[in-house]
């Protein structure tokens, strides 16, 4: 038998909630597929990582990433973005559809996976654009999209204003199977805002960008994706009321999920008052109680999963005066340390629930075939974590290839000692 895209990793402990297993065990991983998992595995031939003292999950994936390429490769690349996705523990990554050209037709979205196999370190899932050139007037041709390898559609960044095509945008989706990743925000409402409308908005003397302004889109695609019954996925959730809201939904069976950002839970609108363009992010960094809201609603499983909406930008474009930056920070590199610090070693999440939302509920939201578990015959995509490594978060260090990251300096908890990728080892602490 070949052994090509082959390991054996021995005696970690294999945290796997799609199986409700945690246990001290060895995953074999052969030709790429996960062949079996016990005890006093033998094999020939086949490469062997010793992950004692360590935790074994499903390969973690990133379900909002902005990998630029095409026509922003100065900010970040396929190459690139996939290698921060590996050093930062992931090893499926879903790129969002605000590139130039617009991922809206089959050729862009040909090109990515094309690209991605060639150079790509990780997985690479694109999202399609649910309206042409993201304009929120004409539907893009969704079946086409599918068809291509789509596995959501969004606006992200250019979220859909008008609700007529909204609930279009809905039926199609609904049609072809697939959910609709929603950035909440009424742009009318946050109009020329830099942060939050709140106590340090007014400190600052900066534009603020209100609560209601995600709220109300949220509260739209709730109804809308009632009507509809299609699976709507609200991204990077930061507010307190939009915590509530889905919540509520949930209870009554709406198909509606979530995900938070860790800069979302690690931080407050207080950070601004340094005026660091890399603390400039849309949305906004909230509120002390709504960080806490969202700290709650990822604890009682509310918010389905952490993503980090990578959104790299070149250090000449963060360098300028406040209201000149554009919006976005990094995160593919920092998001596992994180976690593990701020929800983990705090008490706010168990392991399962990290694997959960790091791995089966981005798997089973964007319906990908052989990933989010480590049963028999399932992709041999695995993150090995180390509980107990610390980390200090230095972005010269980086594979991305920028460098807009507000945790600079930080000293945390918790690190991805290796990802790998279909049997083969991608990133190793020990060899980084």
């Amino acid at each position: 038998m070949k052994n090509e895209n082959s390991i054996l990793i021995r005696n970690g402990r294999v945290v796997d909630p799609s199986q409700n297993l945690d246990d001290i065990t060895s995953v074999l991983i052969r030709n790429g597929k996960v062949s079996k998992i016990g005890r006093n595995i033998a094999t020939k031939g086949v490469p062997v990582f010793d992950a004692a003292g360590k935790v074994v999950c499903p390969g973690f994936i990133d379900m909002h990433v902005h990998l630029r390429e095409p026509g922003f490769e100065h900010k970040e690349d396929i190459a690139s973005g996939t290698k921060a996705a590996a050093c930062g523990g992931f090893t499926s990554v879903a790129c969002m559809p605000n590139t130039n050209p617009v991922t809206d037709n089959s050729g862009t979205i040909d090109l990515i996976g094309h690209k991605s196999r060639r150079v790509g370190s990780v997985n690479v899932f694109p999202i399609g654009a649910a309206t042409l050139g993201m304009q929120g007037k004409d539907l893009s041709n969704t079946g086409e999209l599918v068809e291509a390898g789509a596995v959501a559609i969004s606006d992200d960044g250019f979220p859909i204003q008008n609700n007529y095509v909204m609930r279009r945008v809905l039926e199609y989706a609904y049609m072809f199977g697939i959910a609709f990743v929603s950035h909440p925000e009424d742009t009318l409402l946050s109009a020329e805002g830099l942060m939050h409308e709140g106590h340090y908005s007014n400190l600052l003397g900066l534009q603020g960008i209100p609560a209601a302004s995600e709220e109300v889109h949220i509260a739209r695609d709730i109804i809308l994706g009632e009507i509809t019954g299609t699976p709507v996925h609200i991204a990077h959730l930061t507010t307190r009321g939009g915590v509530r809201m889905v919540r509520e939904a949930k209870n009554r069976g709406v198909k509606i999920t979530a995900e938070a950002t860790p800069h979302h839970f690690s931080l407050t609108d207080a950070s601004l008052v340094s005026y660091d363009t890399n603390f400039k992010m849309k949305p906004p960094l909230r509120s002390e109680e709504d960080r806490q809201a969202v700290v709650e609603g990822l604890k009682d499983d509310t918010i389905d999963c952490i993503a980090t909406d990578h959104a790299p930008h070149a250090e000449n474009e963060k360098t300028v005066e406040f209201d000149k930056a554009p919006f976005g920070v990094i995160g593919l590199e920092t998001a596992i340390s994180l976690t593990l610090d701020k929800l983990y070693h705090a008490g706010i999440l168990s392991l399962a629930q990290i694997v959960e939302k790091l791995s089966v509920n981005p798997a089973r939201i964007l319906r990908l075939q052989g990933k989010g578990s480590l049963r028999k015959g399932s992709d041999g995509d695995v993150t090995i974590l180390d509980l107990d490594r610390e980390v200090t978060v230095d972005p010269r260090t980086f594979a991305s290839k920028s460098r807009n990251t507000p945790f600079t300096g930080w000293r945390l908890k918790g690190a991805p000692a290796a990802a790998i990728v279909s049997g083969k080892i991608v990133f190793s602490a020990d060899q980084s």
